[in-house]
């Protein structure tokens, strides 16, 4: 028999004799004359139904149970289905206990229930339908940035340089150096899980114009809220022989509106489960004819200055648990405010003040109200999206600025790159959850990930 998978079998032009498909029961119906089953694989979101005789049967074949079905494909006379299978054989691979199994058969489970079990919770449509956006999402932008010349780098994951600045890092420690008396660290000076790839990209970019990377950061933010994860995934990129921020902005948007096309394109299913059940209210996306549209594919993006996005929360008719001032940073309620503002469109906030950014951004060179090149792009329902700027590449400002801030030698490296072909050049990183937060509707982040870490029964 040719074993397909479930996506395979439902869309199959041509009926066949022999075939045999693998998955977890959905659901078991049993009749006087007729046995149903639904059994799914993970490679759709809907499942394959298989009709077989009630001899067929079998004690252990419940929901949740691994079975392997062999039969044949044949067209069904149901309208809302293209094939099913008429079982020959049934075999329960692996039996599963329905009185103790937590996902129970008809039931829509809460995400908030599915937290519960994160070594589970993938059973689960809405999880299942999640992780196959992901994956084309991951997919769709190794796909963008190999399309458009991109050399993609991995980067280290542990390292001693804290890119952003704000010092909410992991520590990697080794066992035995904390049960020796002498504290030695064992790349011989303190070494901390990444916050972002962006310096060891900098590195690159002075040898390929264009480079990116996609992996792994982590942030020691003392937060459980519904927006903050310790670990997630960043994408980044550099531009060398990039002078205007107006080209990092372009790469943004033709990044988010590539990748978010081919999720839509690939995974229509999923992604109106997620717009039918868990997000009905969001707008983020409209429907035109068959085919599913985020707005910012169709709609023009608003820009304005930091300065501006100041005085437009200052005269606000609501007030804010943070104050707007200029020279503080803005809080997501300002960033949600001013997407409401500009018409729920993406806005992109530039030229940040100078003492508000870290030593790497270019300097405007601007009075009195000194900004750097920097840009974010805030969406409606998240907030901040993407993050970037220009980079100094200038050797004066960048000396005089490290030497203000006592950096100079931990970051003498980098001032080498300025010393040996430098060239004017720029980027930014996308938080890849609240990618997924944002054109899925999800309100709490840890929804996208795969692996939920603070429920007491995860197994990592």
């Amino acid at each position: 028999a040719v074993r397909l998978r479930v996506r395979e079998a439902l869309g199959a032009r041509e009926p066949a004799d022999a075939v045999r498909v693998q998955g977890w029961v959905r659901s078991v119906r049993s009749q006087k004359e007729v046995l149903f089953l639904h059994i799914n694989d993970g490679s759709s979101l809907e499942s394959l139904q298989v009709v077989a005789d009630p001899s067929l049967e079998k004690r252990d074949l419940t929901f949740g149970s691994a079975v392997e079905v062999q039969g044949k494909l044949v067209k069904s006379p149901h309208r809302m289905q293209n094939m099913e299978l008429q079982a020959e054989t049934i075999r329960v691979v692996g039996p599963c206990d329905i009185w103790s199994f937590p996902l129970k058969a008809k039931e829509r489970h809460p995400l908030e229930y599915l937290r519960q079990f994160p070594h589970l919770r993938c059973r689960n449509n809405t999880l299942g339908a999640l992780l196959r956006i992901r994956s084309e999402a991951t997919a769709g932008i190794h796909s963008f940035f190999q399309d458009n010349g991109y050399v993609h780098i991995h980067t280290p994951i542990i390292t001693s340089n804290d890119c952003e600045g704000a010092g909410e890092l992991f520590q990697v420690e080794v066992s035995w150096a904390k049960e020796s008396a002498e504290k030695t660290h064992f790349f011989n000076v303190p070494a901390f899980l990444t916050v972002s790839g962006q310096l060891h990209l900098e590195v690159m970019a002075g040898a390929f114009t264009h480079v990116f990377t996609f992996g792994p950061t982590f942030r020691a933010e003392n937060s459980q809220s519904r927006r903050h994860l310790a670990e997630f995934y960043m994408v980044e990129a550099e531009l060398s022989f990039t002078e205007r921020l107006q080209d990092i902005m372009q790469v943004m948007e033709d990044l988010f509106k590539t990748v978010t096309s081919t999720v839509l394109s690939k995974c229509p299913q999923d992604v109106a489960l997620f717009r039918k059940y868990i997000a009905p209210a969001q707008k983020v996306m409209h429907v035109t004819g068959k085919n599913c549209n985020p707005v910012i594919l169709s709609s023009s993006s608003c820009r304005i200055s930091y300065s501006e996005a100041v005085e437009i929360l200052k005269q606000a008719p609501q007030t804010f648990t943070f104050k707007p001032e200029w020279g503080c940073d803005l809080q997501t309620e300002h960033e949600k405010y001013l997407v409401k503002h500009c018409g729920e469109v993406p806005v992109f906030v530039v030229n940040y003040p100078y003492d508000l950014k870290p030593f790497y951004m270019r300097d405007n060179e601007d009075g009195p109200q000194h900004t750097v090149a920097a840009v974010d792009l805030l969406v409606p329902g998240v907030g901040e999206l993407c993050g970037g700027s220009l980079r100094e590449e200038r050797l004066p400002f960048l000396e005089s600025r490290l030497q203000r801030l006592g950096l100079t030698d931990a970051y003498q490296w980098y001032l080498d790159l300025r010393k040996f072909g430098s060239v004017p050049h720029g980027g930014f990183g996308m938080g890849f959850e609240r990618y997924l937060q944002y054109i899925l509707g999800v309100d709490n982040i840890k929804d996208v990930i795969p692996f939920p870490r603070f429920s007491h029964s995860c197994l990592l």
